[in-house]
């Protein structure tokens, strides 16, 4: 959209908020995986421009992309983070609430992470082990391809390989990004290991996700909100148990918690950038282009957080435990966001 384009949105924008004071701070919500890589941005942004400090809520993906989608006007949050990419259904609901125009930023990855205190033994499992420990129905271990109520209370009880402790697992909400790529990430990838279930997806794919997204409801994973300090607090009292999180938020706690290895692979700053670790997935944040020129200072954010002493390979973000975008693709995202391009959902 030309300046004059821009101009004409701002001024639609504050026709529709009617006598609304216009804020003079970005709004932005969403992720709780997102959120200290774009708070370490927003600080900086705000010691080193005319802007203010831009307000970051802690919501979860889901949470934050209800809010994003609204609506238009100063009521509503400018920007969105989330751990996984904008769901159709989401795409939809912003467009009938009128947020027609979306910049969709793709600024990095990050690995999730089954850990433990440190003060326990590192475990090493599978996606199987992680699928028949956590989902609400399993294969019969007595035979059979039958699917029961999940019947395994110790970890020895899925893979004798495993210790004889309870399973007890940390994590987040439904609502969570990191909950939604835990269970198509290593939950799913498990069930392709069960040669029973896998089948199912080649008939009956709806069938086959709700086998293999559906978490058990005994106990045996505990919801703890969106808040990862109250995680590894609960981890640091309880030396049995594992938590699910970033692996940006082990980084920062390495001293606590320690990371399961998965299918062999231990989650590294290595691991999860070549693609070998099975359990990583990309980070967004999402922004409303009818915004850009009303709220002050959104376009600057953008170019901060996309900039190479940001978000590149030797920047403040990598140092924060952001697995870095390839170079071509940084450049070229660059690139179409400073020109606003809009994105599309196929």
């Amino acid at each position: 959209m030309s300046k004059i384009g821009l101009t004409i949105a701002g001024m639609l924008l504050c026709t529709t908020v009617g006598a609304q004071s216009a804020r003079d701070q970005i709004s932005i919500v969403g992720s709780s995986t997102v959120y200290p890589f774009a708070t370490v941005v927003a600080e900086r942004f705000g010691q080193t421009s005319q802007y203010k400090t831009p307000k970051i809520e802690s919501t979860g993906s889901g949470g934050g992309m209800k809010l994003f989608c609204n609506g238009i006007g100063v009521q509503h949050p400018d920007i969105t983070n989330s751990s996984r990419r904008i769901k159709k259904g989401e795409f939809e609901s912003c467009k009938a609430n009128g947020v027609t125009d979306i910049i969709e930023v793709l600024i990095g990855f990050d690995g999730i992470t089954l850990a433990n205190s440190v003060d326990s033994d590192q475990l090493e499992m599978s996606r199987k082990d992680i699928f028949l420990a956590l989902a609400k129905q399993v294969p019969d271990p007595n035979g059979g391809d039958e699917l029961i109520d999940n019947p395994y209370e110790d970890w020895s009880d899925v893979n004798p390989e495993l210790p004889e402790i309870k399973i007890e697992v940390i994590g987040p909400p439904p609502t969570s990004g990191t909950r939604d790529a835990f269970v198509e990430l290593a939950m799913e990838g498990g069930c392709k290991d069960i040669e029973s279930i896998a089948a199912i997806e080649k008939t009956d794919k709806d069938s086959f996700k709700e086998i293999c997204h559906t978490v058990r409801e005994d106990g045996a994973f505990i919801e703890a909100g969106e808040n990862d300090n109250l995680i590894v607090q609960k981890l640091e009292a309880n030396p049995d148990a594992l938590g699910i999180f970033g692996f940006s938020f082990l980084e920062q706690n390495s001293d606590l918690v320690q990371p399961t290895y998965i299918d062999g692979f231990e989650p590294t700053f290595e691991s999860i950038s070549d693609g070998s670790y099975p359990v990583s997935r990309p980070l967004y944040f999402y922004v409303k282009k009818a915004h850009i020129g009303v709220i002050p200072g959104i376009a600057e954010y953008l170019l901060e957080f996309t900039s190479e002493g940001s978000w590149g390979e030797e920047g403040y973000l990598a140092d924060k435990g952001m697995i870095p975008l390839d170079e071509d693709t940084r450049l070229s995202s660059a690139e179409s966001i400073a020109n606003f391009e809009t994105m599309t959902l196929d």
